[in-house]
């Protein structure tokens, strides 16, 4: 079996763009027929700029060669162009590539990818999901504590046993910085007003998105302690290990990061400082599966979990069930509510999620197929954004107060 042909579909999220601005898919065609689909999250630059990478990688490195052997595959792109480092825009590549040769090689197999991947460990999977508050208006609000702590009662209704929220805002690409007095206030009252809207029925989760310098995060964490978070996520900037595991050090809640880390090096790092003890991969950008096994096997031998991360398409998220399926030390799934709406209409069947948990699929493969009419109907994004993107100039404290109540 050979590696015979690659399509690329770069599709546009309609609004309110939950999962991102947009979701880059790759269809791997063998000589016998079968399919396999990927998910790309990189998020650097535009899909313009992206897709000839992409054909790039998939000529050098991947086409005419055996799908099974993702071993090979993964060591020829890291070390293309004599590079041998961590580059999150080619291992997200990679990453979409790999996961695409995994649905193959389970296809072939007439076996789901977690029965190739040590085994099914768990029927189902503890999930959470970020708040999506609306207003009177329809609108998302996510500014305002009460509406944040009705939010997150009607995810414990649903099943949900986490809620995730993160007002510490706003997000500048001047970070870290040091945080007002306001914007601490309204971290606080945040985590008060969720945890008495659902006691001791769900865990709060507590995301920053690195913006703090390690001094702000810890006069943070000791605010927010009294509300017993399950994690404090990325408190400080990525890649500096030794200053995350200064904030570790200082507060008893646990630290969380992971999201915008790539291969097992950076993960390494961070487990050597106990930097964090629980390890947010995202399977699309962290190297793919194999990669993200060895990650949670490293993480296993130190006594750490995973709680894989997840804000794109339901492509990546499926490889991600999988993976959380056959891992021991698995937390916690990222879920985007019950993966309706729009993740739900570009599959020809919605990933399962009952009763706030999810449930791996047991068919071949990544359990997947993406409806490709409605790809074609959401193709090609024509936007100037980025997946994401952070405020362009400085925090100043002057314009962040309290939040109300």
């Amino acid at each position: 079996m050979k590696i015979a042909d690659l399509d690329i579909h770069v599709v546009a999220v309609p609004p309110p763009h939950v999962g991102g601005m947009y979701w880059i898919f790759v269809r791997l065609r063998t000589d016998c027929g079968i399919e396999g689909v990927g998910e790309i999250y990189a998020t650097a630059f535009h899909p313009r700029a992206l897709v000839p990478l992409v054909r790039d990688v998939f000529e050098r490195h991947l086409l005419g060669h055996d799908p099974h052997r993702v071993e090979r595959f993964w060591r020829a792109a890291y070390s293309s162009g004599f590079t041998q480092r961590p580059d999150p825009t080619m291992m997200g590549i990679v990453s979409g590539l790999e996961i695409a040769c995994w649905d193959i090689v389970g296809k072939a197999a007439g076996q789901p990818v977690h029965a190739l991947l040590g085994g099914l460990v768990h029927e189902r999977l503890r999930a959470y999901t970020y708040l999506y508050p609306k207003n009177a208006a329809g609108e998302f609000d996510f500014n305002d504590p009460d509406l944040a702590a009705e939010c997150a009662a009607e995810m414990v209704r649903q099943g949900f046993t986490a809620v995730k929220f993160d007002p510490a805002g706003p997000y500048t690409q001047y970070s870290g910085h040091h945080l007002s007095l306001g914007v601490m206030d309204r971290c606080e009252t945040f985590c008060r007003r969720v945890r008495e809207a659902v006691g001791s029925s769900a865990d709060l989760l507590f995301g920053t998105h690195g913006q703090m310098v390690p001094s702000s995060a810890i006069r943070l964490a000791r605010r927010l302690e009294r509300y017993d978070p399950l994690w404090f996520e990325e408190p400080v900037p990525p890649g500096q290990e030794a200053a995350m595991a200064e904030v570790a050090r200082a507060t008893s809640i646990p630290i969380s990061t992971g999201e915008r880390l790539t291969t097992k090096y950076e993960f390494a790092r961070v487990l050597e400082h106990k930097a964090a003890s629980i390890l947010q991969m995202n399977v699309a950008r962290v190297g793919g599966l194999l990669e993200a096994k060895k990650i949670a096997a490293m993480a296993e031998a130190h006594y750490a979990e995973v709680a894989p991360h997840l804000y794109n398409g339901p492509v990546g998220a499926a490889a991600s069930i999988q993976l959380a399926a056959a891992t021991p030390n698995f937390l916690i799934h990222e879920a985007i509510g019950d993966f309706s709406g729009f993740h739900a209409e570009i599959l020809k069947r919605k990933l399962a999620v009952e009763d706030g948990y999810i449930v791996p699929s047991r068919e071949p493969g990544l359990g997947i197929e993406l409806d490709l009419d409605v790809v074609a109907r959401h193709s090609p994004y024509e936007g100037d954004r980025l997946h994401l993107q952070m405020a362009a100039e400085p925090a100043d404290v002057k314009q962040f107060a309290p939040a109300r109540g």
